[in-house]
């Protein structure tokens, strides 16, 4: 690169970073760009994973020889509880939304994601969530039923301590940062790409990534909405899980593996999208049937939701449902085996450099396939029937957990170092590192195999000596510490290359994708100007790209207005439609993580007047964080600076907040349509499920507020339309009225409950229509509470008729209030009533 290039290069990146930087000191807690967040969030999941690993150590020791007490049986079960906990919640799922939020952005040619506060906001949610969980352990209290909570075991007949209470509340918290990351990863793939990178010429990460999103926004929800209930148990006495009250605790493990086996193939994706993007570079040739392998993608994350019962072959579910699940379970092998096959192909016809990314590539190449045979087997009922409940079932699990996830995670960290660092790992470590983790790793559980198949039931803290299981326990937990050695090895390696490792130039694996194209040392804005891309491998058709990209010679070269820009793209043609304007540093995702969390220990707590305190002030914070939007001051206010060509987000009637609302009511209704199942199971399958002789809801004040709620909801869908022509006259006027409405519906509804003859503590019936009619009246008055914030931003005139941006994004949350509204009237109430069991 020429002088005068370097130069204004340097310039720009000063122009840049005086708009993009984090705030210095303590303010770097504000920091809301993805590649801030994406780092928090590794090496956060790093801490987690290390910490399981110490508690899988503990009982690898305890499990040595037979008839130990190094641990006892109650903290025994807190280990294998917190171990599993940590490792699904804690590490696995935060540690590759992470990944996916640091790179993303980069791989799409984006210079940060959509929703920069949200990201933030999530993370901090999982911080205070697993401090919260992981607090439990050396307090005492942990939780001691297993990391899959099944009732009645974690019921507070037979979990009376606060342990089941720290796992609900402090993994919905988690589960809140896993659906705002997967949230934000969806719209910002959809919405954020660089100009001319279309859907097919996406790099292949980002296809497992959107699958992998889209599977959270409808595989976590059924999980929060289960340990919402059991909560409500617990603490309250609402009997859904308590066969007396007409609940059935089998409603808790459908509603678990709901979330459950999606989760496998939520952590797989990620973790095979890093081995379909490093494998293609050290075999140096493109990743071969591209197409098929995002085809095989797609169905398996369809085939997925439709496998939760191959986890409850052994409760006496019918037959014909059994050879259903078992027929889907070895189904989900077919898009399995596409991916595994391309991979094998492309090492087939390439030429393989046997870098140390790619050794953790075969490691893992042969370890997943040998889970997947596992999986496989275990799809038989007859053989799930024998082996369900034994080691043989942890093994395979640890095989496809471990295999399919770590693995790919160790091959992405070292691959991607370089590119965080600006330096290489060290050879002679790395190759210490694999070896011994993965040698350990196939001692330990290859032989849990054997011991599962000889009867070793799982979940025991010990045993006798003359069952045949010793010698293998023992070689497993050798096994356990080599392991533990090779990670060791690996971490030593990491915090070395830091201020002894060689300086990596700016591409060292000769890389294809534009995460590589990054100037060092790193900027929180990523690029300087952000390119027209036609290829699936730019670097590769394109070597002098990087040069060219951070000399400014591409779009968004410059930031004189001060604000933050990336392009918005259409979906699917990846054209440059609009400049979206992203959230610079902020304090309110602290601020309303850190309010949430008072809420959560409050519970805990059993302290209910500080936890509504608390809620309440979170509101305030997220109601005062959504008011810097648009054209406020802080974001883009209208100052005679707009760019040329395409408009600013806030100025179009198609933002990504208008996809941020839709996905997040998809979220939603995954969760209502989990409320809605868990009523027609009980209905249907609850021995003991009781409904009361008479409508125990006044009916008519019902109606009349579902009246009320469709016609707010009617006049807003009118006053969008209108917006959408250009008309808007009286704007603020007319949404002081629909708010007023809808005031009316919340005091109709309000009335309702206080004027019913539930007896939720007593009947599962009625403690399902208290949790509907309250999740009705939460949505209705949110939707209440933003219009009438939307009242006041056209006083401010944030809002105008010239620029309705807003108000569109609102519109579909009254129209799902409405529609869950008249859908529940017709299923929980006109239904039993139409049935007679009312």
């Amino acid at each position: 690169m020429s002088t005068n290039h370097r130069s204004e290069g340097s310039a720009l990146r000063e122009e840049l970073e005086k708009v993009w930087a984090n705030l210095p000191g303590w303010g770097a807690l504000a920091a809301v760009n993805h590649t801030s967040v994406g780092l928090r969030f590794i090496i956060t999941g790093g801490v987690f994973f290390l910490i399981g690993g110490i508690l899988a150590m503990l009982m690898r020791t305890q499990l040595a020889l037979p008839e130990q007490n190094i641990v006892h049986a109650e903290l025994y079960n807190q280990l294998f509880t917190m171990h599993g906990t940590i490792m699904m919640f804690l590490f696995a799922i935060p540690i590759l939304e992470g990944l996916a939020v640091y790179l993303i952005p980069k791989m799409i040619g984006a210079r940060d994601l959509v929703f920069p506060r949200i990201g933030a906001f999530g993370y901090y949610c999982y911080l205070f969530g697993g401090i919260i969980i992981l607090f439990s352990l050396f307090m005492g209290v942990a939780p001691n039923s297993g990391w899959f909570m099944y009732t009645p075991l974690s019921s507070s007949t037979y979990a009376p301590g606060p342990g089941s209470d720290v796992w609900l509340l402090g993994v919905t918290f988690v589960e809140i940062s896993a659906l705002s990351a997967g949230i934000e990863l969806v719209a910002s793939i959809l919405r954020s790409r660089t100009n001319g990178m279309t859907l097919g010429t996406m790099p292949i990460f980002c296809w497992y990534i959107l699958g992998m999103g889209l599977m959270i926004v409808f595989g976590f929800p059924p999980l929060i909405l289960a340990s919402i209930l059991l909560e409500l148990e617990r603490s309250v006495g609402m009997p859904f899980f308590s066969v007396e009250g007409g609940g059935d605790p089998l409603l808790w493990q459908h509603l678990f593996w709901l979330f459950g086996h999606p989760d496998v193939y939520i952590i797989f994706l990620p973790a095979a999208g890093v081995v379909s993007t490093i494998l293609p570079v050290f075999a140096q040739r493109p990743l071969v049937g591209y197409r098929w392998v995002v085809l095989s993608i797609i169905v398996m994350g369809f085939i997925s939701f439709g496998l939760w019962v191959h986890h409850m072959f052994t409760v006496g579910i019918p037959q014909l449902a059994q050879a259903f699940f078992s027929a889907a379970s070895m189904l989900v092998a077919v898009p399995t085996a596409i991916q595994i096959f391309a991979w094998l192909a492309t090492l087939w016809t390439g030429k393989v450099i046997l870098a140390l990314p790619m050794l953790w590539i075969l490691g893992f190449l042969f370890i997943f396939v040998a889970g997947g045979l596992t999986g496989v087997m275990l799809a038989l009922v007859p053989f799930n029937w024998q082996v369900h409940d034994t080691h043989f079932v942890v093994a395979h699990m640890h095989y496809v957990m471990v295999g399919g996830m770590l693995f790919p995670v160790l091959a992405g960290l070292y691959y991607w170092l370089p590119q965080v660092t600006g330096r290489m790992p060290s050879k002679l470590l790395g190759y210490w590192g694999f070896w011994l983790t993965f040698i350990g790793f196939n001692m330990t559980f290859f032989l849990m195999h054997v011991t599962g198949l000889l009867g070793m039931p799982r979940r025991v803290y010990t045993y006798e000596a003359d069952l045949g299981w010793s010698g293998f326990n023992l070689l497993s937990s050798v096994g356990g510490f080599v392991m533990a050695a090779g990670v060791a090895v690996v971490v030593i390696d990491l915090a070395l290359h830091y201020r002894y490792g060689r300086k990596a130039g700016r591409n060292p694996w000769n890389a294809d994708t534009l995460e590589w194209a990054v100037e060092k040392p790193q900027s929180t804005f990523n690029f300087a100007s952000l390119p027209t891309v036609r290829s699936r491998h730019p670097l590769w058709d394109d070597p002098t790209l990087p040069e060219t990209m951070n000399a400014g010679r591409h779009g968004l070269a410059h930031a004189p207005h001060g604000r933050r820009e990336i392009f918005g793209c259409d979906p699917i043609s990846g054209r440059t439609q609009e400049i979206i304007h992203v959230s610079t540093n902020s304090w309110w995702p602290l601020l309303a993580a850190a309010a949430l969390a008072v809420v959560c220990v409050s519970l805990l707590l059993r302290s209910y007047l500080v936890a509504s305190v608390g809620a309440l002030v979170a509101v305030a914070f997220m109601l005062r964080w959504s008011w810097e939007n648009g054209l406020h001051s802080k974001a883009a206010p209208m100052n005679g600076v707009e760019p040329e060509g395409v408009p600013l987000h806030s100025r179009t009637q198609d933002g990504p907040g208008l996809w941020g609302m839709g996905l997040a009511l998809l979220a939603d209704a995954a969760l209502y349509m989990s409320l809605l199942f868990g009523w027609f199971y009980l209905w249907t399958v609850a021995a003991d499920w009781q409904a009361p002789e008479q409508m125990p809801l006044a009916l008519p004040s019902l109606l009349a507020s579902g009246v009320a709620l469709g016609i707010a909801a009617g006049f807003y869908h009118k006053l969008v339309a209108q917006l959408r022509r250009g008309r808007g006259d009286s704007l603020e006027r007319r949404l002081w009225w629909i708010s007023a409405i809808g005031l009316i519906h919340v005091a109709l509804m309000g009335w309702t409950l206080r004027a019913s003859t539930l007896a939720p503590t007593e009947l599962a019936h009625d403690a399902v229509l208290l949790v509907m009619l309250i999740y009705i009246l939460v949505h209705s008055a949110l939707s209440t509470a933003v219009t009438m914030l939307q009242a006041l931003r056209v006083r401010k005139g944030y809002v105008t008729k010239d620029l309705p941006y807003e108000p569109m994004v609102l519109r579909p949350l009254w129209v799902y209030s409405a529609a869950i509204f008249w859908l529940s009237i017709l299923a929980f109430i006109l239904m039993p009533l139409g049935w007679g069991t009312v």
